[in-house]
């Protein structure tokens, strides 16, 4: 029954909002079927992953921000201005994790490849190191 729903063309009206744009769905083999499966769970999996992260850098966010001044009984200031750019990351990991899940899916859709950009890893790289960096010199300064 999957494979027959699979394989249907999806109406203009669906909830998919690129439906409109897609070309028409063609008869495939029970396999390309399966391989499109797990390809697409797979792109479910990776935008879950986005979400675990952003979800551990908003929870960074209020462990920095809100509770560490208080824990430790320093100036609020620097670390809430570190939780502020944990939750800047948070942000971004969701809003770049949503763009690719659509990338990918359009990508699956019509047989394309849809390397992660170098920009983004770039990014996110500098964003992870600073954050670690900024991190590391407010518990020297306490210490």
């Amino acid at each position: 029954m999957l494979d027959v729903v699979m394989a249907q063309p999806q109406p203009p009206d669906s909830e998919q909002t690129d439906a409109a744009h897609q070309p028409p769905a063609v008869a495939t083999s029970p396999s390309d079927l399966d391989q499109a499966r797990r390809t697409s769970m797979a792109a479910e999996r990776t935008w879950l992953a986005w979400w675990r992260t952003a979800l551990a850098a908003s929870a960074g966010a209020l462990g920095v921000g809100r509770l560490a001044p208080d824990l430790l009984d320093v100036a609020a200031w620097p670390y809430v201005l570190l939780g502020c750019g944990y939750a800047s990351l948070a942000v971004g990991l969701l809003i770049v994790g949503a763009q690719r899940q659509r990338e990918l899916e359009h990508a699956l859709r019509t047989g394309g490849h849809v390397p992660l950009r170098l920009r983004t890893v770039g990014l996110f790289t500098i964003g992870g190191v600073a954050l670690a960096f900024m991190t590391v010199v407010l518990v020297i300064a306490q210490t």
